[in-house]
């Protein structure tokens, strides 16, 4: 009889050990998962020069449909479509936006909102590192 009391012990134990093995490697993936979200992909980044668009567009409507609020993050491109997700990326701080409005001006890629300039903080034109979220 106490044979198979500890056979289904250790039986009892190997299922729990097993349970506990892949609810940490679920755990584990979600966090790669999220890890890999906030950090833009190495591949296929790009240069651009940049500038704030300042408090003059705060409270106005972009051409993509977007009321500029004191703290709207995101960035204006003459190119890009509206709504493109990207991520930026100065002096090591990463942030991912999406274009919320169509211009640009001297000489400059993008116009960053004045919330977004901030939080990367970027005054007056500077140089920053670019990718398209989604690039793996």
């Amino acid at each position: 009889m106490r044979g198979i009391v500890a056979e289904r012990q250790l039986m009892l134990a190997a299922v729990a050990i097993l349970g506990i093995a892949i609810s940490l490697a679920v755990t584990d993936r979600r966090h790669e998962h999220a890890r890999k979200a906030a950090l833009p992909p190495a591949q296929g980044s790009y240069s651009a020069l940049v500038g704030a668009s300042g408090a003059k567009t705060i409270g106005k409507t972009t051409d993509c449909g977007i009321l500029i609020g004191a703290h709207t993050m995101g960035i204006a491109s003459p190119v890009l479509p509206c709504g493109a997700q990207l991520y930026l990326t100065f002096r090591g701080r990463h942030v991912l936006t999406s274009v919320v409005g169509r211009s640009a001006g001297s000489g400059r890629e993008f116009d960053l909102t004045r919330a977004l300039a901030r939080h990367l903080g970027i005054a007056g034109v500077r140089r920053i590192r670019w990718s398209y979220a989604g690039n793996d």
